[in-house]
């Protein structure tokens, strides 16, 4: 009898497979296995606000295949991911296999090494009952506002809307800042800069500050003009050089929201791309026998805590000596402090190994996968060395009651600029770029000007949000929480109440509409402070300090109180979405065509349907797809009802002949492709076809012979029993077409 070990990722199965014996079987239950039902609310609010559980659509083999495995046991060991979502999983799972709640079967690690697996088998725990009622409580919360909102919404705006509670808060935050922009009146400013000439030929730009020594901002021509004319007028003297030494400190490692913030400035990653590549690292990468096989490249990326262990920061400081020298080391390792209300669950984001230097694998990783790794393996490097040393000098002047600025800086010794370059953002916040020429200056002294200039400017509106700007407004405002970031962005998108436009984010018409009519009937819902309590309520539950009846009877008392006044308030299909209009002409009518959204997502159409229906497909950019006009391709066959010639056409599901008479002769013939390997059954050539969206493979004699088959077959014969091998793609697996024939191979790519 063998122990039986559940995660819920087939990826992290293959790693953990690696590191335990053979008396462990290690099996995925690929996700959750139990959740609300979707066809109605699935909890029930008068009897204690109980939630229903079912066992979810397409979950009913894999949870027969785990009671199997699990009755076959001798221990059952359940390592679902170490968060609440995890805890979650873990709880549906022991409930659906009749495992005991006073059992110690969880076992979770930080890091799937084999040294940190091993370790949590040796210390299983019973299943965290609080952890369970916050995810429970956020679940049946959100279940509660989206399936009673909803309805109102469909009244109201139009049908098929939907709402959340912190999805409507981001989109009332995208949608007051596009407010901010377009109520925004600009101001004018001016800048005066004066060069002035040194005894060495060089040049020193000087700027001007203020008046008397205070701080003083030009708001016209006129006072521009002042100062300029003083340039003409009186000496420019230097008043002062004052030289200084400026210590940079690293950033701390990553948490999820800095590396969101980070991945998405410096590599282009949107959210959703940046959280599954950390997941694949996550789980555990394949580096072949020179590392070990699989082995998980980074620690939870999950967390917002900024712990690191003192075995991963003694390990950097080995590195760190060996690669770049002891001065580049602090004394004593860094510690970073969290921030206020961090769960602190978790350790930081950083490699599980840091001697497993980025480069040394890159060949077994995606190129996202190693571009991520190398961000993260090198900001926690960085993190653990000396601070960068910078050189600065400040020279100040005046002319006349004028006084105008000058600095800069340099480096003077690299420290974690060594691995992790952040000058860039180091050039936006520092004053200058190089040290001015100081040789044949001293205080007191007279400067002649070489040039001046006066430039008019005027203020500009702020920013649209990017991924990296929401998210961070999110974090500092307590919204949400580091694993559900991401949900939230992808979710205010595909739900067409924000769209992107290039890396900004813009609210649609609807989302404004939306956002307008919950600020005005839901205020509480979608206030930044009470969304911010609510995450603190879910934290208080995972502490035991909250109950999930006290947290949901507290908010539903509000809740359907607004909603009844809501619904009091707002006639029913009273609100209207303005279209949205944009430049493109339609070529038809001449009207300037409107977006609007369906179920392939957004395109053009012109706003004079029926009479005109013409529709454009749209790109990211929102711009006309235009289509390419090829001349299709002829087969050497013809039409077998008309005689006309066959050409090759493109469908939703691959390629095909067509007649090139259509629409008058709509006969049609698929295309097959012969792959090189003969029938089982009868010898005759496999080839390959499409049905339900995809490809399979069948004999060209069908239906005279019926052997057909969704994975692909192979030439080569099974080893044990000469019948044909099959590969499937999903799970990178070659096995017996016998099914009495129990040869597999895992992790194969074809």
């Amino acid at each position: 009898m063998s122990n039986l070990v559940i995660v819920e990722s087939p990826a992290k199965a293959s790693t953990i497979k690696g590191y335990l014996g053979s008396n462990y079987k290690v099996v995925a239950s690929k996700g959750h296995i139990r959740d609300l039902p979707k066809s109605g609310l699935g909890v029930d609010i008068e009897n204690n606000f109980t939630p229903h559980y079912i066992n979810i659509r397409g979950k009913g083999d894999v949870i027969a295949q785990l009671k199997q495995d699990a009755k076959g046991a001798t221990r059952v060991f359940l390592a679902t991911d170490p968060d609440r979502e995890g805890e979650a999983i873990s709880w549906h799972l022991a409930a659906a296999l009749g495992i005991p709640l006073d059992k110690a079967c969880r076992v979770t690690f930080n890091e799937i090494t084999k040294g940190a697996v091993k370790d949590a088998i040796k210390h299983p725990s019973t299943i965290n009952l609080d952890l369970v009622n916050s995810q429970q409580t956020r679940r049946i919360l959100d279940r509660i506002v989206g399936y009673q909102l909803s309805p109102f919404l469909w009244k109201s705006i139009r049908s098929g809307l939907s709402a959340g509670r912190v999805q409507s808060v981001a989109a009332r935050i995208i949608s007051e800042r596009e407010d901010e922009i377009r109520g925004f009146v600009p101001h004018e400013y001016w800048t005066v800069r004066a060069d002035v000439a040194t005894a060495d030929g060089e040049t020193i730009p000087t700027r001007f500050y203020g008046i008397n020594g205070t701080e003083v901002r030009l708001s016209s021509e006129t006072e521009a003009m002042e100062v300029t004319n003083a340039l003409k007028t009186f000496p420019f003297i230097l008043n002062s050089i004052r030289k200084s030494q400026k210590s940079r400190m690293p950033a701390p490692p990553f948490t999820t929201s800095t590396l969101q913030q980070e991945a998405s400035k410096k590599l282009g990653f949107q959210s959703q791309r940046i959280m599954r590549t950390a997941q694949e690292l996550y789980e555990g990468i394949n580096l072949g026998s020179e590392f070990g096989g699989f082995l998980g490249l980074i620690t939870y990326m999950r967390t917002d805590s900024l712990r690191v262990s003192s075995v991963a920061a003694e390990a950097a400081a080995a590195l760190i000596d060996e690669q770049y020298g002891s001065e580049y080391r602090p004394s004593a390792p860094r510690q970073f402090k969290a921030k206020p209300g961090a769960q602190d669950a978790h350790e930081a984001i950083r490699p599980s190994d840091v001697n497993i230097r980025p480069d040394k694998i890159k060949k077994y990783l995606t190129q996202d996968q190693y571009k991520l790794y190398k961000l993260i393996w090198e900001r926690f490097v960085a993190s653990q060395m000396s601070s960068a040393v910078f050189t600065q000098v400040s020279l100040e002047f005046s002319c006349g009651k004028y006084q105008f600025r000058a600095g800069g800086s340099s480096l003077k010794f690299r420290g974690y600029l060594a691995v992790y370059d952040n000058s860039a953002d180091i050039a936006e916040e520092e004053e200058g770029n190089g040290l001015p020429p100081l040789s044949h200056l001293h205080e007191n002294m007279t400067l002649p000007i070489s040039a001046e200039e006066a430039t008019q400017h005027f203020t500009e509106p702020p920013q649209r949000y990017t991924e990296a700007s929401l998210i961070k407004f999110l974090e500092e405002n307590g919204i949400g929480r580091p694993s559900t970031y991401t949900a939230i962005i992808t979710t205010i998108i595909e739900r067409n109440y924000v769209r992107r436009d290039g890396k900004q984010l813009v609210p649609t018409p609807l989302g404004e509409v939306t956002t307008k009519l919950m600020k005005e009937n839901f205020s509480e819902i979608v206030d930044y402070q009470f969304t911010a309590e609510m995450e603190d309520k879910f934290d208080a539950i995972a502490r035991g300090e909250e109950t999930l009846l006290s947290v949901l009877t507290e908010f539903y008392g509000s809740f359907s109180k607004m909603l009844e006044k809501a619904k009091e308030n707002v006639k029913e299909g009273t609100i209207e979405v303005p279209a949205e209009e944009s430049d493109v002409v339609c070529e038809k009518c001449g009207r300037k065509m409107i977006y609007k959204s369906g179920r392939y997502g957004r395109f053009l159409a012109c706003p004079n349907y029926p009479e005109c229906k013409n529709t454009k497909a749209v790109g990211k950019d929102g711009r006309p797809i235009e289509k390419k006009e090829e001349t299709p391709e002829v087969a050497d066959f013809k039409c077998e009802l008309c005689g006309g010639d066959m050409v090759v056409r493109n469908g939703r599901y691959g390629s095909f002949y067509a007649c090139a008479n259509y629409p008058r002769c709509r006969f049609t013939k698929p295309k097959t492709t012969e792959i090189g390997v003969p029938c089982p059954k009868c010898g005759a050539k496999i080839i390959t076809k499409y049905g339900k969206g995809k490809v399979f493979y069948s004999c060209e004699r069908y239906p005279d012979c019926d052997f057909s088959t969704w994975d692909m077959p192979l030439p080569e014969k099974c080893p044990e029993c000469g019948d044909m091998l099959l590969y499937r793609k999903s799970k990178k697996m070659v096995f017996c077409r016998n099914r009495a024939c129990s040869y597999k191979e895992e992790n194969v790519e074809k």
